[in-house]
């Protein structure tokens, strides 16, 4: 497994949850947090996200304009990750940058994954994700899982992206 090394600057944090759609039944999961990063992957400057989990997340309350770095690993299938790499490891806080927007969109520290869960979300259309909640903490892209056989749920299925909001 070949790891790739990353410095970048915070410009959106969102919850990392991944939806399973089998005709009217929906379940998420929860799995951390999203970041998407202006930086350098590999020494070249680009701007790429990685997925963190719940501790991390929690020992470093990371917000917009953060700085930080670590190593990381290219997802194996991007129809089932919001992110493009994710294992991340050796994970620092280089420096706290300026806080965000206090008001919409909100680009504070985000919540626990427990509140997100409570709030629960509404979907949106990827035009007004992409020009009003791309960098808010409250915003969400997620990759979904479509069943298209209910009785045979190992067979055919399909994938894409809703976007949503959780309910404020």
């Amino acid at each position: 497994m070949i790891k790739s090394t990353f410095k970048g600057t915070i410009i959106s944090i969102q919850p990392r949850i991944r939806l399973t759609r089998s005709f009217d039944e929906a379940s998420h999961t929860y799995l951390g947090y999203a970041i998407k990063l202006e930086g350098e992957l590999d020494g070249v400057e680009t701007t790429f996200s990685i997925g963190i989990g719940k501790a991390a997340h929690t020992k470093h309350q990371f917000k917009i304009n953060d700085i930080i770095s670590g190593e990381c690993v290219p997802v194996p299938d991007p129809d089932m990750e919001p992110v493009d790499y994710y294992k991340v490891s050796k994970l620092s806080v280089i420096a706290k940058g300026e806080p965000g927007s206090t008001s919409s969109p909100w680009e504070l520290v985000p919540p626990l994954l427990e509140v997100y869960r409570e709030r629960g979300h509404r979907r949106l259309a990827a035009r007004t994700y992409d020009t009003k909640c791309r960098s808010c903490m409250w915003g969400c892209r997620m990759p979904v899982e479509i069943i298209v056989d209910n009785w045979n749920p190992r067979g055919l299925r399909k994938y894409r992206f809703e976007v949503s909001v959780m309910v404020l």
